[in-house]
């Protein structure tokens, strides 16, 4: 499993779609949870929130580039405050009984994106830029086989013609290096979640490492 079809996300009835309608829908992966139930969902977005998705595991390549983008963000002035104003933040559309539901989730100091809301099966968040404003989500949908898993979608604002092209220059790298890398790392996370008495413990969650191939 891996990226799926965008009517995986479009045709359930996420909160998103009203908050975020005049938003491109970029990419739409499956996050395999092995063992997850219905009531998992929360352990899965406080687990998404330990994870160093940099950094963690042994895609060098995609670390590379997560080093990369920073850097150019630092010299061209792409990332914070002053570079946010051109497009309002999402949260003036979160109705407040939505928003209120922000507490649930423990945000890093140091996460780029601001929660928007976390539901029981939906969590989104967003993050702009000079080159775009985005929206991470994630949902929780039945897998087919008794258990639950999760589903990430990007959306996108991209910013006129700068922005436009960025999104298209760094496609083929989010499709053959970032996403893959990532997808891999959150499972194996999720099979190495720290359990006590059968629940998880929301710690700081260790990169967990890529197997080494045996040799042939």
């Amino acid at each position: 499993m891996g990226r799926t079809l965008a009517s995986a996300h479009t045709s359930q009835p996420w909160r998103i779609h009203e908050i975020a309608h005049d938003f491109r829908l970029e990419d739409v992966w499956v996050l395999r949870t092995p063992g997850a139930t219905a009531d998992d969902f929360e352990h899965f977005v406080g687990l998404m929130h330990t994870l160093d998705l940099e950094n963690g595991g042994r895609a060098r390549a995609a670390r590379a580039l997560f080093a990369l983008r920073w850097m150019l963000g630092r010299v061209f002035g792409w990332d914070g405050e002053a570079a946010s104003g051109w497009s309002p933040s999402l949260r003036i559309r979160v109705p407040a009984a939505l928003a209120a539901t922000t507490g649930r989730v423990d945000e890093p100091a140091s996460s780029p994106f601001t929660t928007l809301f976390c539901l029981e099966r939906e969590y989104a968040a967003e993050m702009v830029n000079s080159t775009m404003h985005g929206v991470v989500h994630l949902g929780w949908v039945a897998d087919g086989d008794g258990g639950y898993r999760g589903q990430l979608a990007v959306l996108v604002k991209p910013k006129g013609p700068l922005g436009r092209l960025y999104m298209a220059l760094i496609k083929p790298f989010r499709y053959a290096i970032v996403y893959p890398a990532m997808t891999r790392h959150i499972e194996r996370a999720w099979r190495a979640r720290p359990v006590v008495d059968g629940a998880w413990v929301a710690t700081e969650v260790e990169p967990v490492p890529e197997p080494v191939p045996e040799p042939v």
